[in-house]
């Protein structure tokens, strides 16, 4: 499938977006990751703001395509995006990230622990390492944004 599709499936809408837009969920995930990185916080807290951070980036990705999810599984969407934008071969990301959201979804509104301090760091590099790709992705594809 292809963005278009999914636009006419009613599962995107199409989005204007501009330079400050990108730049303040940059500026998010600059925030979320330097949060996420305090060893004060709980791993589930950590967790959940890395994810929050790599959401941004597939929301960065979504939006300079001209695209922005329906609320309805707006986060799944999203993150599903991901190899429709970066190619075939980020399908194992996407679903990393989607085991993420669900794992995000328990500590944030079912029960405490279910994070590991391996689980947070993992994510945390992920989403260090999914900045620089998107950013050069940005660079390359959408400068206009950059």
């Amino acid at each position: 499938m292809t963005l278009k599709q999914w636009r006419s499936n009613g599962w995107l809408k199409a989005h204007q977006s501009s330079r400050e837009e990108i730049g303040n969920l940059l500026g998010i995930v600059e925030r979320d990751l330097k949060d996420a990185g305090e060893n004060a916080l709980s791993s589930d807290w950590r967790f959940g703001i890395a994810y929050n951070a790599a959401l941004k980036l597939c929301t960065v990705l979504l939006y300079a395509e001209g695209f922005k999810a329906e609320r309805a599984l707006q986060h799944y969407r999203t993150i599903q995006a991901l190899p429709l934008i970066l190619g075939s071969d980020r399908k194992n990301d996407a679903n990393y990230l989607d085991a993420c959201r669900a794992k995000r979804n328990i500590v944030e509104y079912d029960y405490v622990g279910a994070v590991t301090e391996n689980d947070a760091n993992e994510l945390i590099i992920f989403v260090k390492n999914f900045k620089t790709e998107v950013e050069h992705w940005l660079d390359h594809n959408h400068p206009e944004f950059a």
